[in-house]
């Protein structure tokens, strides 16, 4: 389980009334085609617990651990022949409480994340007189914090069975690894104070979650990567290279800090961002590393590749993913991507409820078997097979040793052999791949270089000619500079002489991400250098990059720049997304110079207007914090002159994000605007214009898109590979004619005749936590699911209809092209 309190949702379809004791019947459980989905059992929660976690032994049996609780071991009944019963058996064994387990090498490996036992750790157990039971408990090393449900997770063992790899969330401290891939140097690199919303973790600083590898006798361990928040568990690809699926905190829903459930390619060496609070990095940020495909909100448990299963080669290749709070599995197919990976993800099993908490393909055989349960709500066991057709002769290891050849990561993987060691070798190698054309790659590039002694590669930062190359180079020298203050001045020189305008793209980010480091790993600079950095950087805003203005505006404000405040205040009400604006004002509440009493109250009127926005549980103390740290920069004086607005209060309304009040314009059709989209998206649409109808006509509040935006509604960036112009704008126009079974909703008959529409957002027990409004995801209506008559799945889209009767047709055809360039502003639909 990933989560304190779960905001998140998953689809309730079918029946939702069951027996006592029974998990939901596998016909009530929806599947891809072609697959058959048996329930082999249902635990008695009373005696046997919940179950979360699974692991398969030599004899092909499951091995299965209560979150609370003991251990048990289940023989499944034969695939073929007469149908035999589900034969489970208590170990007897005391031990137990396991969040990951790993049979290997004739052991059985055991991630304990209470206080159970010794405590929290890895342990061993053996069966040391061959009788088929484990006698015997070690504890290998026991990792340090309290307990909770972001401790110790996942174990896997390294291909050549000699290792484990050991996940854990950010509750649990690194516990001393001998060794190190990760430089020993990272921070929390914000210029900012964090905001702490309901503080939750506020003291835990990173690393936060990480990966560590060890012997098999758990003596010597090293850490792999940092910067997750909870991964709970991981799976290796044929390659050699880890996944997981990583969340984020529900309570930063609708803030600009808030990262939807991702997989992410575990990257030796890597830093995946995660911060306490509002310090997490953003995407962009090259300190750190991107998801390979973004989920949604959501509740990361298990995770499996389907090698060795009887599946068509498509699912054997697929890497699946199990999502406890929305109740689905998801099969994400992955391709090689340079230094890294992209990923498709496809939803394979979902249910309701289905709280799947662990997935294991039989080595015996080929079948997947599936765990649910996790904080004592009923737990089952499901097995999965392939029923739609012929699949040829199959081996369970004929696909063991091979791989996709990628000649980049074999680079990359070169790179990854300096890490944590110093070789002469290492800093030409890393040069020549600094500025690679592949983030992944020049990530491992910057790392192996900063595992080297600082001065034998410092000055060929600082006079390094190839932009793209020295912005890794200077980011590499000030993460390792150890706060020399005398470093300062040559870094800011060289970053100085890189042509921003020369630049593209991330290569803008990264060099005024460069500049941010520069400052919060050295210090504040002095009062001439701050002038002269004002003076180089000042003209630079705004550009046409959303992201990089909030960058550059942060370090604006940061070095004093009165010239901010006049061209960055008037985003705070300007912007189109919820998320934008929260970011201005939370930059722009530091600023103590350039204010107006204008621009004062017209900052102070947009936390009337925020009042009615919506997310997590946080959000009204971030949003208060933010406007306390602004009051706090002021003088009697001019809290006076505005104190008609700071005494106002906000009106009761609907949340609206944009820049004007918005009025009706037609009730537009398909037909009257499908004529348009020929002609009327060659290379005459405004970007500007198209990106604040995605927040005039309130899709920002619900959907993601190019890294922004809501998350309880799917992930728009990918559209423009999917549809066609007419096929996107038909969704836009009758949300109602195709819903997606990830988005659908449900109608809960009770006992009373009452009804209740909306999503399962999260149970306990008998109490189903149910969101019926996509507009304010952390507002629920909590239903006695015993109560519960009867179930059905809406007709209705939680999608509101009528969004574009408010734009004109110029309005709409920006929209269009802002969705189908994927949000890029140098795509030829646009105006140049």
């Amino acid at each position: 389980m990933k989560h304190p309190l779960i905001s998140l949702l998953f689809i309730a379809t079918g029946a939702l009334a069951q027996l006592a004791d029974q998990a939901t019947p596998a016909d009530k459980v929806t599947i891809s085609k072609g697959f058959k989905v048996e329930l082999l059992y249902s635990v008695p929660k009373e005696q046997e617990g919940s179950w979360v976690s699974m692991t398969q032994d030599d004899k092909g049996r499951m091995i299965c651990s209560d979150q609370y609780g003991a251990l048990y071991r289940i023989t499944p009944p034969a695939l073929t022949g007469s149908p035999g019963e589900t034969k489970v058996e208590k170990l007897s064994i005391d031990f137990g409480h396991c969040q990951g387990l790993l049979f290997h090498a004739g052991a059985l490996y055991g991630v304990v994340n209470d206080n159970a036992y010794q405590g929290r750790g890895l342990y061993r157990c053996k069966d040391t007189n061959g009788d088929d039971q484990f006698d015997t408990v070690e504890l290998l090393r026991s990792f340090p914090g309290k307990a909770g449900e972001h401790g110790p997770h996942g174990v896997i063992a390294s291909p050549d069975g000699k290792s484990l790899y050991v996940m854990c969330g950010n509750q649990t401290p690194e516990p001393n690894c001998e060794t190190s891939l990760v430089p020993r140097h990272w921070a929390e690199d914000q210029l900012y104070p964090m905001l702490t919303g309901r503080g939750f973790m506020r003291d835990v600083l990173a690393p936060g979650g990480w990966l560590a590898k060890t012997d098999l006798d758990g003596k010597k361990w090293e850490l792999v990567n940092i910067g997750t928040r909870n991964t709970y568990d991981i799976a290796m690809n044929r390659s050699g290279d880890i996944f997981g699926f990583d969340a984020d905190m529900e309570w930063d829903t609708g803030m600009p800090w808030y990262r939807p459930t991702r997989v992410c390619f575990m990257q030796s060496g890597g830093d995946f961002g995660w911060r306490t609070c509002s310090k997490k990095f953003p995407m962009r940020w090259e300190d750190s590393l991107p998801a390979v495909v973004d989920i949604g909100p959501g509740s990361p448990t298990g995770v499996a590749f389907g090698y060795g299963a009887k599946f068509p080669a498509k699912y054997q290749d697929a890497l699946f993913i199990c999502d406890w709070s929305y109740g689905k599995m998801y099969a994400v197919h992955l391709s090689p991507n340079g230094g890294g990976y992209t990923g498709v993800t496809e939803e394979f099993m979902s249910g309701a409820p289905l709280p799947l908490t662990d997935i294991e393909v039989s080595k015996k055989d080929g079948a997947m078997y599936v765990s649910v349960g996790g904080r004592k709500v009923q737990s089952g066991l499901y097995r999965v097979t392939y029923v739609g057709g012929e699949l040829g002769s199959w081996d369970s290891t004929q696909h063991a040793d091979s791989g996709n050849h990628n000649r980049t990561a074999d680079v990359r993987r070169g790179l990854e052999a300096f890490l944590g060691k110093q070789d002469a070798e290492a800093v030409d190698r890393a040069w020549l791949n600094l500025g690679h054309a592949d983030r992944n790659m020049r990530f491992a590039a910057r790392i192996a270089l900063e595992h080297q002694p600082l001065a034998s590669w410092k000055d060929k930062a600082l006079t390094e000619t190839n932009p793209r190359a020295a912005l890794s180079a200077l980011m590499a020298l000030a993460r390792s500079s150890g706060g020399d203050k005398a470093l300062q001045k040559p870094v800011l020189a060289a970053l100085n002489k890189i042509n921003f305008k020369a630049l593209k793209g991330i290569d803008r980010v990264t060099l005024i991400r460069d500049y941010m480091l520069a400052f919060t790993r050295m210090g504040e600079p002095d009062a001439a250098t701050k002038e002269s950095l004002i003076k180089h950087l000042s003209p630079l805003f705004p550009t046409n990059d959303p992201a990089l203005n909030r960058d550059l505006c942060e370090v604006l404000v940061y070095l004093g720049d009165e010239g901010i405040v006049a061209k960055a205040e008037p985003l705070v009400n300007g912007s189109p997304t919820q998320e934008e604006q929260i970011d201005y004002a939370r930059i722009l509440r530091f600023a103590k110079s350039g204010w107006t009493k204008e621009l004062r109250a017209d900052y102070f009127r947009w936390f009337l207007r925020a009042a009615n926005y919506k997310g997590g549980a946080s959000f009204d103390l971030f949003i208060g914090e933010i406007k306390q740290n602004a009051l706090s920069t002021m003088t009697e004086e001019e809290k006076l002159a505005i104190k008609d607005v700071l005494d106002s209060k906000p009106e009761a309304k609907a949340p609206s994000f944009t820049v004007k009040p918005m009025q009706f314009v037609k009730a537009w059709t398909l037909a009257e605007l499908s004529k348009s989209l020929g002609v009327g998206l060659e290379g005459n649409r405004n970007f500007a214009n198209g990106r604040n109808m995605f927040g005039a006509a309130t899709c920002f509040a619900c959907h993601r898109f190019n890294n922004e935006g809501g998350a309880v509604g799917p992930d728009l960036t990918s559209v423009a590979g999917k549809y066609s112009p007419r096929d996107l704008l038909e969704h836009i126009l009758e949300p109602s004619k195709e819903i997606s079974d990830q988005y659908g909703s449900t109608v809960f008959t009770l006992q009373d005749g009452s009804t209740v529409i909306g999503r399962i957002a999260n149970m306990n027990e008998n109490n189903m936590m149910v969101c019926t409004n996509m507009m304010d995801p952390n507002n629920f209506t909590n239903v006695d699911s015993r109560k519960v008559v009867k179930t059905e799945e809406s007709k209705i889209s939680m999608m509101p209809p009528g969004l574009l009767f408010m734009l004109k047709e110029d309005d709409i055809l920006d929209l269009m092209a802002y969705l189908l360039s994927k949000g890029n502003p140098d795509d030829p639909m646009f105006v140049k």
